[in-house]
């Protein structure tokens, strides 16, 4: 492959995996690599030069937005790679309109995320934090009054949004024999262990617990809302991995301060932060895992590259090659991604 093919990333300093190490290494087999970390200090007008002068653009978490001039004038840019997931931070429509090819890592984090979710569903539905907590007050075992704790079997399990992670999350879950039910309007067929069902308000009324895998859209926003949460029975489980903003927090935060309704949450609304002293944090029928849940630390084996970044290298091999590109942006995708 030709040393001349130049490759563009901009972004932050604080994203150091192009900086050193095993995946700067396989760039810089495919390229010439540039690397500007302080990208989101450049005038627009010279971000757009730069991007012109490149032949494949890499974004990624934190990237400097791509100048809207771009889409009209690409120069040599024959490809952008994002690197994760979300694109619509910083870049605009109007390029994806364009023609100009764009692709995300696609199914790559569905395996952590949906993992992450059934470790939140069992935790939850089996109580863990109320356990912890009484051995650490010098307890021991539940009185048989505090005792919910339940099983995936047979337990009805709504799934909102089926995409590649819904659909993992599905897999995974199957095993334990729930029974599960899907709403997702835009997914044409299931696997013959789910259920389809034609509304939000179904799923939260044959529901006893409810995973939340859609992506965040206006289509999406603030749907699980009281209303929503009403048809759900005592005790009835949230599990969202997805984005805060799917559910109206204040009406959730009400169910369980309550102690009616049960939740294990990754992401919250707004900066995906509760501030210190908020009542929530010690809420025993609420874990947060503070975004953090389905992120990998160990094994941590040297050199090896994770699945997102398999991806990239790929899909830029893929472009060389003049071959169609894995999980490629189009305008109804980019519509109702996060």
């Amino acid at each position: 492959m030709s040393k001349k093919l130049k490759i563009l990333f901009i972004g932050e300093k604080k994203v150091d995996m192009l900086a050193q190490g095993a995946f700067r290494e396989a760039m810089q087999k495919l390229g010439e690599l540039t690397t500007i970390f302080d990208a989101q200090t450049l005038p627009e007008k010279k971000r757009a030069e730069m991007i012109r002068d490149t032949d494949i653009l890499l974004t990624m978490w934190n990237a400097a937005p791509i100048p809207l001039e771009i889409a009209e004038n690409p120069g040599r840019l024959s490809y952008i790679c994002n690197i994760t997931g979300s694109v619509r931070k910083y870049i605009p429509l109007e390029v994806i309109k364009a023609g100009i090819p764009v692709s995300n890592w696609g199914d790559a984090p569905a395996h952590g995320v949906a993992e992450s979710a059934v470790s939140l569903l069992l935790a939850v539905l089996k109580d863990i934090r109320v356990k912890i907590m009484n051995v650490r007050n010098d307890k021991w075992g539940l009185e048989k009054h505090q005792m919910i704790s339940g099983s995936l079997k047979n337990l009805n399990v709504g799934i909102y949004g089926f995409g590649v992670i819904g659909r993992r999350f599905a897999e995974i879950l199957n095993v334990f024999g729930a029974l599960e039910y899907v709403f997702d309007p835009y997914v044409e067929n299931l696997p013959e262990y789910c259920t389809r069902v034609s509304s939000l308000e179904e799923l939260f009324e044959i529901s006893e617990a409810i995973a939340i895998h859609a992506g965040l859209c206006d289509e999406t926003r603030g749907t699980v809302n009281a209303d929503m949460l009403s048809l759900f029975p005592d005790n009835g489980i949230i599990i969202n991995t997805a984005r805060g903003d799917i559910i109206d927090q204040q009406a959730l935060f009400k169910e369980l301060e309550s102690g009616r309704l049960r939740a294990g949450l990754d992401v919250l609304s707004g900066n995906d932060r509760l501030p210190p002293g908020h009542p929530a944090r010690k809420w025993d029928n609420l874990i947060l895992t503070c975004h953090n849940n389905s992120k990998v630390w160990w094994p941590k084996r040297h050199g090896e590259l994770n699945d997102f970044q398999n991806i990239c290298i790929e899909n830029i091999k893929r472009h060389i090659a003049g071959e169609p590109l894995k999980f490629r942006m189009d305008e109804k995708r980019y519509m109702r991604s996060t």
